[in-house]
């Protein structure tokens, strides 16, 4: 039959407990777990932790483990840590709900509504403010000037300032000082008095010397709970006092003192959490696992067949264009046989024949275009005068200043006289054209632009043949 494990993971000490096979469900009482602690050392906390969940898990048949924390910090390091170790049945709870539950389970805050959770532990003290109905966190504090390595400092310095004990040389015998006193602290929640021999001397203390040496530490840690309370705006009927220090009576009696409430302290208060996780532990669904899809580049169990090792268009067959019924064959029906014929091949000689008709109809378009950027470049004038120098009889105009200009071809406006006249001008090869260079006037025209440092630009003008503007009107 399988179990649960809960753990609280402390600065000093990896605490697990584990209920025993055939507990009645419902009321628990405290001893009803089996409890092992692993004090801290050498290893962080976390990775204690992980490494005492993993062997536990290895020996024991555990279905289900809860992990307290104390904040999202020591979670994030948990998780961490049970991640090295391969470890995912498990979940993480908060340590201030693992206290309420060991005390609603044991029924200890039966009938209180509002609680004030005080845990002093061995690093510092947490002082919280819960709603026991929806476990709901008013307001919570956490200071380390009151912990119990403090305490056993106290019990250090007034052992040594007694002269029974000498100060340690050395880091190590100082750690086992403090071992030492950490011992007589824990006795000393039960007896009157302890004496516990060292290398050093001998540590001797009554409880009511020890009492004396904490009283104003006690006190300032009741003055920290009661600020909590007002904070919280919320009145409380009772006090869960857990932690290891939780074991020393005068704790209990300074903050019933001082909270005017019951103050609860349960039977072995350092196991509290614990025992609480262990009743909030869950089995942990695994996450389903999808079923793998075929794998790319994978070949099928069969095999591959021919047809599957080809590309696509080796194996693709043929296209066949629809046949058309034919009353008379024509040549153009030739261009496809048995419509096996590819389309570049197959292609209509009409077609041929308009695709050459357009690329002439381009032609003649683009020559457009580029003699219409002569003309506008300037070019024009020149042309058209070396056309009037090979006609016959067409006088040339030149004026003073201005640009030349030049008329169009005779030949086009004027009709010939007589068919003689025509024939001999049709047969006759066209004169030799003639480039006259007139040197360029002195006088600057109208027309003429200078830029110093630059020769004269002249505007060409166009012949007023070639586009007739209409008469300026009368002035």
């Amino acid at each position: 039959m399988s179990s649960v494990l809960g753990v609280s993971v402390g600065a000093g000490a990896v605490r697990m407990a584990r209920p025993h096979t055939g507990n009645p469900p419902g009321h628990v009482t405290p001893d009803a777990f089996e409890l092992q602690t692993i004090p801290v050392t050498e290893h962080r906390a976390e990775e204690l932790t992980a490494e005492a969940v993993g062997v536990t898990l290895a020996t024991h048949q555990i279905g289900a483990t809860a992990i307290a924390y104390r904040s999202e910090q020591q979670a994030r390091g948990v998780r961490a840590a049970m991640a090295r170790q391969q470890v995912t049945n498990y979940e993480l709870v908060p340590e201030i709900f693992a206290a309420l539950e060991f005390a609603q389970a044991t029924g200890d805050i039966r009938g209180i509504s509002s609680l004030v959770v005080y845990d002093l532990g061995s690093t510092g003290l947490s002082v919280s403010v819960v709603d026991t109905q929806t476990r709901e966190v008013r307001h919570s504090e956490r200071t380390s000037d009151i912990s119990g390595d403090y305490l056993d400092s106290l019990i250090r310095e007034q052992q040594i300032a007694s002269g029974r004990i000498a100060h340690p040389q050395d880091p190590a015998g100082l750690a086992a000082l403090d071992a030492l006193c950490r011992e007589a602290k824990e006795q000393l929640s039960s007896n009157t008095a302890v004496a516990l021999p060292s290398e050093q001397g001998l540590v001797l203390l009554a409880q009511e010397n020890f009492e004396s040496l904490i009283m104003l530490a006690i006190e300032s840690s009741a003055r920290m709970a009661r600020d909590v309370i007002v904070r919280s705006d919320r009145p409380v009927h009772g006090v869960l006092a857990i932690g290891g220090c939780a074991r020393i009576p005068l704790i209990g009696k300074v903050l019933e003192r001082w909270m005017g409430v019951p103050v609860i302290v349960p039977e072995s208060p350092e196991t509290v959490i614990a025992r609480g996780a262990a009743l909030l532990a869950r089995p942990v669904r695994p996450a389903p696992v999808a079923h793998p899809g075929p794998v790319p580049n994978q070949a099928p169990p069969g095999g591959y067949a021919d047809e599957d090792l080809s590309p696509a268009w080796l194996s693709a067959p043929p296209k066949r264009r629809p046949k058309r019924p034919k009353v008379d064959a024509q040549p153009d029906d030739f261009d496809d046989i048995d419509g096996l014929a590819p389309d570049w091949l197959a292609a209509n000689p009409r077609r041929r024949e308009k695709r050459e008709l357009n690329g002439a109809v381009l032609t003649v378009s683009a020559l457009t275009v580029v003699a219409a950027i002569g003309l506008g470049l300037g070019y024009g004038p020149q042309v058209l005068e070396r056309d009037s120098h090979s006609s016959e009889g067409s006088p040339s105009v030149s004026q003073t200043g201005l640009p030349r200009t030049t008329t169009l071809d005779p030949q086009i406006a004027v009709a010939p006289a007589t068919t003689t006249e025509t024939e001999q001008s049709v047969a006759a090869p066209p004169p030799r054209r003639q480039t006259t260079t007139e040197p360029p006037s002195s006088t600057q025209g109208p027309n003429t632009f200078v830029v110093p440092g630059l020769p004269p630009i002249v505007v060409p003008t166009i012949p007023p043949e070639v586009f007739p503007f209409p008469p300026p009107p009368p002035r």
